[in-house]
């Protein structure tokens, strides 16, 4: 279900796009309760993976063992590149240890910009080396220039990412067909796209999937499979 990206006719009814949802709960504060309830409602609804703060995974993965769903975690996010590549590798490794299937990482914005590009992807690199585990990069498009995008897009790809993604959250930008397409043209094969950053509504997600995107980061999951997102809704 999530092999390719030719999804340009996709048809699919609100709950029959749970298997590409990354079912997102990364609120700080949120307690073992909740996160419990988080992976409950993963199995619920079918979701594709639970996506959770590093420091929940354990407690996740237990919850969701023998189901099938993944357990996904992000490192240096919610600000991307502020860790330390070694540190960042070191962390991936600990990640993967305690039970995560997949991990979402942030960016070296800065060496880009800087055209320090073997740095940049280097630091990529070292976290897919240290997992094992798909690697996703949130490569914050908006926030570079089209030559950047470009260098952005191929030093994530010979790093060795598993999936490409528009942006870290909707604080950087709301998923759109356009940046899904843009990935997915430029994308080698075997190498996939996400999309994220304020998913909030069924149409919205169904757009995304048609534009070539394979999965959707969403905290909204539920209102989307339930076709019920309103005004109200939100969604980082």
């Amino acid at each position: 279900m999530t092999e390719t990206s030719n999804y340009s006719d996709l048809t699919l009814t609100p709950a029959e796009m749970a298997p590409y949802i990354q079912h997102t709960k990364i609120d700080v504060g949120a307690t073992r309760a909740e996160m419990v309830a988080h992976a409950q409602e993963a199995i619920s609804y079918g979701f594709n993976a639970a996506m959770v703060p590093a420091s929940w995974v354990p407690l996740v993965a237990a919850e969701l063992a023998g189901t099938g769903i993944g357990i996904a975690s992000a490192l240096d996010f919610p600000t991307v590149g502020v860790m330390t590549s070694a540190g960042k590798a070191a962390e991936a490794a600990e990640i993967a240890r305690l039970g995560a299937t997949q991990l979402d990482i942030g960016v070296q914005l800065g060496w880009l910009k800087s055209g320090m590009f073997d740095e940049f992807r280097e630091d990529i690199a070292g976290v897919v080396r240290a997992s094992g585990i798909p690697v996703k990069v949130m490569l914050e498009l908006p926030l570079l220039t089209d030559a950047e995008k470009e260098a952005a897009v191929e030093l994530a790809m010979e790093a060795g990412a598993s999936y490409l993604k528009n942006a870290s959250s909707g604080q950087i930008e709301t998923a759109n067909p356009a940046s899904v397409r843009f990935l997915v043209d430029r994308a080698r094969d075997g190498v996939l796209v996400k999309a994220s950053g304020s998913i909030k509504g069924y149409a919205q997600g169904l757009e995304l999937l048609r534009a070539g995107a394979v999965l959707l980061g969403t905290s909204a999951g539920i209102a989307i499979v339930t076709d019920s997102s309103d005004e109200n809704t939100t969604s980082y």
